[in-house]
C-alpha cells in the first residue's frame, strides 16, 4: 500500500454505495464526520445520468459530492459550483453519429433499448442478455466497419453502452483530475462491475473492490494490487476507506439502523410489532449467552482430522448413523467458512486440518470424498444408497479460498493447487452439455435423501461461487490468464442461473433456443429462484437455502433478493423458528413425492429435508436480512435463532441438527458443528457478542 495521501475518492453508486440503505447511511455518517480540512474530494461516477443523481441526492441519503461523473463517463458536473462542465463534451463531439449507431443496433439480434431516463445524446444504451464475448466482438466489428469510432462497454451480462471512443468512467475521471490538478497517485476508487474497471486501470490509482463485485471486475483487475473488501456494498467501501487511512473507524450497526417509519412501506407492511424494535438488554444477553454456548459446541467438534459433523462424545450412533463420526466435506466446509473470523488457534488449526483431510483423500479422478471416517480414516465417496456427493467438492473449493484469503497461507495453496485443479476438472465434467450448469444426480447433494436432480438451484449457486473462488486462488498464484478464464466463466454461469431459475412471462430479450422448461415458464412469473429445472419438468417450490445462498453469494441482486425475501417472510418460512429449508413441503401424492421419503419416516412433510427447520440455514437467514438493510428485523430473528438453539432433547443449548417444521421440537443429532458455526457467524455480522455488552 502506497503512503500517498488520498486527495480524491471516486465511487460508483449502484451496487457499491447503494443497495443497503443502512450501509449507505453508515457511509454518509462516516464521511461527514471527517473534518473538512482532512476530507478528500468526493466524486460519484455512475451509469446514471447526472440529473438522476442530483434527484437522488435531494433525498439526502448520500453526502453532496464535489463532482459527479454520469452516463458511464459522458457527463461531468461540478458539485461545488453546481454546473455541468460543458468543455468536457466538446472533446468527443467530432465523429459521433448517434443516428447511425442506433440504426445498426436496432437490427442487431437480441438488443432492446434501455428506458429514456438512461439515455442522452452521447450515450446509446441497450439491454443484451447473456451475450458471449464473441457476440460483443461481432457488434464492435459492425460499428467499426461502418466507420464509427466508438467505445462499447458490456457489463453485468446485460448492459450494453455505446459511447464516443474516448469515453468511459476512467477517461472522464482522468480528465477531471487533470482539470483540478489532482495526481492519479492520490486517487482512490471503488466499484462492483465491469464498467468500473476503467477507473481501476488508470496508472497509479488505488482501488476498492467490494465483496459483492461481479466476476467481470475481478477479471479486469486481476493483475492489479487492489483492495478486496470482505464486506458488501457501502460497508465494503467503508472497510476500504479504513484500510487506506481515509477514515478512522466505521459507525456501529445499531446507530445506523432504520426504524420502522423509515422503511420502504412495502416492507414495513410485512412486519408485526414483534418483528421490529430494538433489543432489550436481557435479549442481547440471551444472544450473547448463545454465542458463548456456540463456541463450546463448536469445540466439541474439533478432532484430530478436523471438524466432525456433530459431537462424538454426546451422540450415540447405530447403523448408518455411524457416518456421523466423520469429517464431512459439506459440514466441515460450511463450519470453516462460518468461523473464518474467529481468532482462535484451536479453531484455525481445525479449519486447516479439515481441508487437509478432505484433499488428502481425493480420488484419482478428482472427487472429494463425501466424508472421511474419524475412527478409521476411511474415505466414503457416496452416501446412503451409494449416491455421490456433488456439493462436497464445490464447498471444499469455496472453503479453501476463504481460508487462504483470511490466513494468506500460500504455502498450503501451493501444496494443494494441483489437487484443487483436479476437483474443478471433475466438477466441470458434470456439465455434460457445456451449457454452464451442472447435471446433478438425484439426491446428490446435502438433501441426500430428497428427489431433486439435473439443474438444482443449490448446487448451481455453489458452482458459480466455486468458479469465482478458484479464479481468485489462481490470481493469488499469479496465474492470471487461467484466473481470468474462470472468472469470465463464472459470470456466464450467473447469467444462466438467473435466466433459467427465475421465470418470467416477459419476452426474452436475447435469442435462445426454446426448451420445454421455457414453455412451462410462460405460465407465470416467479418471486424467487425455483428449486429445480430439468429438460422435462421443473419445480415451483421455493428452496429457501438456495435463495439465501444466491443473495449471500452475489447471484441475486438486491432488488430480486428483496422480492424473494417478501415471499419467504410472507409464507412464514421462519415460523415457528428460523428457518424451514423448503416451502411448501412435498405431500404424499404430489408429483414430486418419492416412495423412499417414508424410509425411517425421515422425509415426511415437515421432517428433515422436506420442510424441516435447520438452524444452520437460520444463521444465513439472519445475514440475508441484515444485508437487505433491515438490521432490527435481523436482530429479532437472531433472538429467535438463539431461543431455538437453546432448545434441546436432553439439555439446553444443544444446537440440534434440525427441528420439526410443524411442532418446532428439536430432532437429529445434538451439538451440530454447522448449527453452532452459523450462529457465531450471524452474531459476528450483527456485531452482537459478549465483547459488545456494556461492562460495569
Amino acid at each position: 500500500m502506497t503512503n500517498d495521501k488520498v486527495q480524491l475518492f471516486c465511487a460508483d453508486l449502484d451496487g457499491t454505495l447503494l443497495g443497503n440503505p443502512e450501509a449507505t447511511r453508515r457511509f454518509k455518517d462516516t464521511w461527514e464526520a471527517l473534518p473538512k480540512k482532512q476530507r478528500p474530494l468526493l466524486c460519484y461516477n455512475s451509469g446514471r445520468l447526472v440529473q438522476n443523481i442530483i434527484d437522488l441526492l435531494a433525498t439526502k441519503s448520500l453526502p453532496w459530492p464535489d463532482h459527479i461523473i454520469g452516463g458511464v463517463g459522458t457527463q461531468i458536473y461540478d458539485g461545488r459550483q453546481k454546473r455541468p462542465l460543458g468543455d468536457f463534451n466538446k472533446l468527443f463531439r467530432p465523429g459521433w453519429d448517434l443516428k447511425k449507431i442506433e440504426s445498426i443496433l436496432t437490427t442487431f439480434p437480441g438488443v432492446t433499448h434501455q428506458p429514456p431516463q438512461f439515455l442522452h445524446p452521447y450515450k446509446s444504451s441497450w439491454y443484451l442478455h447473456q451475450a458471449p464475448p464473441e457476440t460483443v466482438e461481432q457488434l464492435k466489428k459492425l460499428l467499426a466497419d461502418a466507420g464509427l469510432e466508438v467505445n462499447v462497454i458490456y457489463s453485468s451480462m446485460r448492459d450494453l453502452d455505446v459511447m464516443p471512443q474516448k469515453t468511459n468512467k476512467g477517461y472522464a475521471l482522468q480528465w477531471l483530475c487533470e482539470k483540478i490538478s489532482v495526481p492519479l497517485n492520490n486517487v482512490l476508487v471503488a466499484g462492483d462491475t465491469g464498467n468500473d474497471s476503467s477507473m481501476f486501470l488508470l496508472p497509479g490509482v488505488r482501488g476498492i473492490v467490494v465483496e459483492n463485485a461481479q466476476p467481470e471486475l475481478f477479471e479486469a483487475v486481476v493483475k492489479l494490487p487492489t483492495f478486496s473488501a470482505s464486506q458488501v456494498l457501502a460497508d465494503g467501501v467503508i472497510e476500504g476507506l479504513k484500510y487506506f487511512g481515509v477514515i478512522p473507524d466505521a459507525p456501529s450497526l445499531e446507530s445506523s439502523a432504520m426504524r420502522a417509519h423509515e422503511m420502504d412501506p412495502t416492507l414495513r407492511m410485512l412486519f408485526t410489532e414483534a418483528a421490529l424494535g430494538t433489543l432489550t438488554s436481557e435479549e442481547r444477553q440471551l444472544i450473547c449467552t448463545g454465542y458463548d454456548q456456540a463456541l463450546t459446541a463448536l469445540r466439541k467438534n474439533i478432532t484430530p482430522l478436523g471438524f466432525s459433523a456433530c459431537s462424538l462424545d454426546d451422540n450415540e450412533v447405530t447403523g448408518t448413523d455411524v457416518n456421523y463420526r466423520s469429517v464431512w466435506a459439506r459440514d466441515g466446509s460450511i463450519t470453516l467458512i462460518s468461523t473464518i473470523e474467529l481468532e482462535d488457534p484451536q479453531v484455525r488449526a481445525a479449519q486447516k486440518q479439515t481441508l487437509r483431510t478432505l484433499l488428502d483423500h481425493i480420488s484419482p479422478n478428482g472427487q472429494i470424498p463425501a466424508n472421511v471416517r474419524i475412527d478409521t480414516r476411511t474415505p466414503d465417496y457416496s452416501g446412503v444408497g451409494g449416491i455421490c456427493s456433488i456439493d462436497g467438492g464445490l464447498l471444499t473449493v469455496i472453503a479453501f479460498y476463504h481460508y487462504v484469503n483470511k490466513t494468506q497461507d500460500h504455502d498450503l495453496l501451493n501444496e494443494y493447487s494441483d489437487r484443487l485443479q483436479r476437483v474443478m476438472n471433475w466438477l466441470s465434467a458434470l456439465d455434460s452439455n457445456n451449457d454452464g450448469l451442472l447435471e446433478i444426480p438425484e439426491a446428490g447433494d446435502w438433501t441426500d435423501l430428497f428427489g431433486r436432480s439435473y439443474h438444482v438451484l443449490y448446487d448451481e449457486i455453489l458452482w458459480y461461487r466455486a468458479n469465482v473462488c478458484f479464479g481468485r486462488l489462481l490470481e493469488f498464484q499469479k496465474k492470471f490468464e487461467p484466473a481470468a478464464d474462470y472468472l469470465r466463466w463464472s459470470q456466464f454461469i450467473r447469467g444462466k442461473i438467473l435466466a433459467s431459475f427465475w421465470p418470467s412471462t416477459k419476452t426474452r430479450e436475447a435469442p435462445v433456443q426454446v426448451t420445454f422448461a421455457d414453455r412451462q415458464f410462460s405460465l407465470g412469473d416467479s418471486s424467487y429462484l425455483l428449486a429445480e429445472v430439468t429438460p422435462f419438468s421443473y419445480s415451483w417450490r421455493c428452496d429457501v437455502l438456495g435463495n439465501i445462498l444466491a443473495f449471500l453469494n452475489n447471484v441475486l441482486d438486491v432488488d430480486r433478493a428483496r422480492v424473494a425475501f417478501k415471499f419467504m417472510w410472507g409464507v412464514g418460512v421462519n415460523d415457528p423458528w428460523p428457518v424451514a429449508n423448503l416451502y411448501p413441503p412435498v405431500q404424499a401424492g404430489d408429483p414430486d413425492w418419492r416412495a423412499y421419503y417414508t424410509v425411517n419416516l425421515l422425509n415426511l412433510p415437515g421432517h428433515y429435508h422436506n420442510g424441516g427447520i435447520w438452524p444452520f440455514i437460520g444463521g444465513m437467514w439472519v445475514r440475508f436480512i441484515h444485508r437487505l438493510g433491515l438490521y432490527e428485523v435481523a436482530c429479532r430473528e437472531l433472538l429467535k435463532l438463539a431461543q431455538l438453539n437453546r432448545l434441546g432433547k436432553n439439555q439446553e443449548w444443544e444446537f440440534n441438527e434440525w427441528v420439526h417444521g410443524r411442532t418446532g421440537i428439536p430432532m437429529g443429532k445434538c451439538f451440530q458443528a454447522w448449527s453452532a458455526a452459523s450462529y457465531i457467524h450471524a452474531c459476528q455480522e450483527l456485531q452482537i457478542s459478549p465483547d459488545s455488552l456494556p461492562h460495569d
